[in-house]
């Protein structure tokens, strides 16, 4: 059975683009660590859209083995995964000296080493079969240094190179991949990456996956979405890195941080 799998599915993009695929009579695997989150949206999507088959698989990622063994299992269910969107990810704030060691490398298991072991793994089959596609959630802190969200930003930087990269390689495959580049979004990353404000300027989730569709049709390598934040990436093109960082650091910096000025 032909399918799209979808990490990180429970909320936010993730569960937006199980949806929008339903709602197109897409049959659709929804990965995350809830089960009960999973299968309550496996559910209303069953009954909304009676042709499609809507599964739940919950894994987490972030654990050594977890992309193969969710191979291994949708290979036993007999899916041909056309699509995979790796969405699943999270942040942090914080001066980085301080944080959880932890937490940080278990943010780069997940964002980068989950992400590249599920494209190694899906990617070969869609070559053999000479179609496919893959969309790695990056971000707009791709494009630039963080301050106090250092690892996300450099996690995410890694997955725009890394999705370039595979386009290039994987056009005369028959296989299409994208970056997707949000930036601000109405969706539980805040609050989860316990940060103490949000920015403004939110976009909505749904308005970041038509955008992520639109340009996947369109054959293109990276897409950044909203024009404010396609601006904002542009524009610093223009402006030393350095001015960057330090603009960018005065925007993330916790409250709860202080500041010492230098002459």
């Amino acid at each position: 059975m032909k399918a799209t799998l979808i990490t990180g599915a429970s909320s936010g993009i993730g569960e937006v683009f199980a949806r929008r695929l339903a709602a197109r009579g897409e049959n659709v695997v929804l990965v995350a660590r809830s089960a009960e989150k999973l299968n309550a949206i496996c559910n209303e999507l069953g009954r909304a859209h009676g042709d499609v088959v809507a599964q739940a698989l919950a894994f987490d990622l972030s654990e050594a083995d977890a992309p193969e063994r969710l191979f291994a299992e949708t290979e036993r269910r007999g899916l041909e995964v056309e699509t995979l969107i790796n969405n699943a990810g999270f942040g942090s704030q914080g001066e980085f000296a301080t944080l959880e060691l932890a937490r940080e490398l278990n943010m780069i298991d997940l964002n980068i080493k989950a992400l590249v072991a599920l494209t190694h793994l899906y990617l070969a089959p869609m070559r053999e079969r000479r179609r496919g596609a893959i969309i790695n959630v990056a971000s707009t802190a791709a494009f630039q240094a963080v301050p106090y969200m250092t690892t996300y930003a450099a996690t995410k930087a890694f997955v725009l190179s890394f999705s370039e990269g595979l386009w290039e390689e994987n056009r005369a495959h028959g296989v299409r991949v994208l970056a997707l580049c949000p930036g601000v979004t109405t969706t539980n990353f805040f609050a989860a990456a316990q940060m103490d404000f949000t920015p403004p300027g939110a976009q909505s989730p749904e308005a970041v996956v038509d955008t992520a569709l639109s340009a996947l049709e369109r054959g293109r390598a990276h897409v950044i979405s909203g024009w404010g934040n396609y601006l904002r990436t542009q524009a610093e093109r223009l402006v030393p890195r350095s001015v960057v960082t330090r603009v960018a650091g005065s925007l993330f910096r916790p409250r709860t941080v202080k500041t010492e000025v230098q002459s």
